[in-house]
């Protein structure tokens, strides 16, 4: 018979179809608090579990230097786990009901200029090998469609419409979206198709290695921090950085946020409106230029 946990991790994974990656994340938060419960308190049974010990559990990752940010995603883990069972009416009372965020700085997301995406391009194009045109595609998805990392890696050849200029993309929670690629794209993908037939391949997807194997989420990191180093001064240079600079130069360029959203794959427009700051930078310089009464005019 499954624990507790053990139950509610298959939960996670089979009804609410989390990825591995955020069930591993689960499991990690609560065996960790599992393993506080038994040497703070001599409890292993996590259904006897009350608000104090949740509360000294707080206080106990704030004095390990646990960051703020850090601690409320872990309460969260443990939030989503004491209701699901009181759900499932294995308990009464849910011991983080009281549970409240700790306050988090907001960190602002500094993206890619359009001429650092732009510079970061040309200078692979000038290279025809399989690694350098791979490495285009990537950067090229990247940034033409806005993708999470994990998504990318996951794109299987026969998710591509090359009549109709389109690629299947599975996001969160196995959400099928689907994402125009541009005509420059489709240039650079069919080179790269060619390319890949001299490579052994076991599997259909799309980005392999120079082994034919799929690649990774250390290796895309890897290809976007090291291309970005070299034109970008900005201390994230990552593909999120990418995905959020997809984001914001559409929406400095005029995009409807209901769009973009939909781009993104996201299920809300608030995880959108995290994008709009960089963007309301720009429409404030456009203001501040144009505005008859604007101080720069005097």
């Amino acid at each position: 018979m499954n624990t507790p946990v053990e139950s509610f991790l298959e939960y996670l994974s089979l009804e609410k179809q989390y990825s591995k990656h955020t069930v591993t994340a689960y499991k990690t938060d609560l065996l960790s608090f599992k393993d506080f419960c038994e040497t703070e308190y001599d409890i292993e049974n996590l259904l006897e579990v009350h608000y104090p010990i949740v509360r000294s559990w707080v206080v106990y990752l704030i004095n390990l230097g646990i960051s703020n940010r850090s601690v409320n995603r872990k309460g969260t883990s443990l939030k989503s786990f004491y209701k699901y069972l009181q759900k499932t009416e294995q308990i009464d009372n849910n011991p983080l009901a009281k549970f409240r965020a700790l306050k988090v700085e907001k960190k602002v997301q500094v993206p890619f200029s359009q001429r650092e995406v732009n510079d970061v391009i040309n200078s692979i194009s000038l290279k025809e090998d399989f690694i350098s045109v791979r490495n285009k595609l990537i950067i090229e998805f990247f940034y033409s469609m806005g993708l999470r990392r994990i998504e990318l890696i996951n794109i299987k050849e026969s998710d591509l419409n090359l009549s109709e200029n389109t690629v299947k993309i599975l996001g969160k929670r196995k959400k099928e979206r689907f994402a125009p690629i541009l005509e420059s794209v489709l240039e650079t993908l069919r080179k790269y198709l060619i390319l890949k037939k001299q490579y052994t391949i076991l599997e259909d997807v799309l980005f392999i290695t120079e082994k034919g194997n799929k690649i990774y989420e250390t290796l895309v990191y890897r290809i976007i921090n090291s291309y970005f180093s070299q034109v970008s001064s900005k201390v994230k240079k990552s593909p999120h950085i990418l995905r959020h600079s997809f984001a914001t130069h559409l929406l400095n360029e005029g995009a409807d946020l209901n769009s973009v959203k939909e781009l993104l794959g996201h299920s809300s427009l608030a995880s959108t409106q995290v994008y709009t700051h960089n963007s309301l930078d720009a429409i404030k310089k456009v203001y501040n230029q144009a505005h008859p009464r604007s101080k720069q005019k005097e």
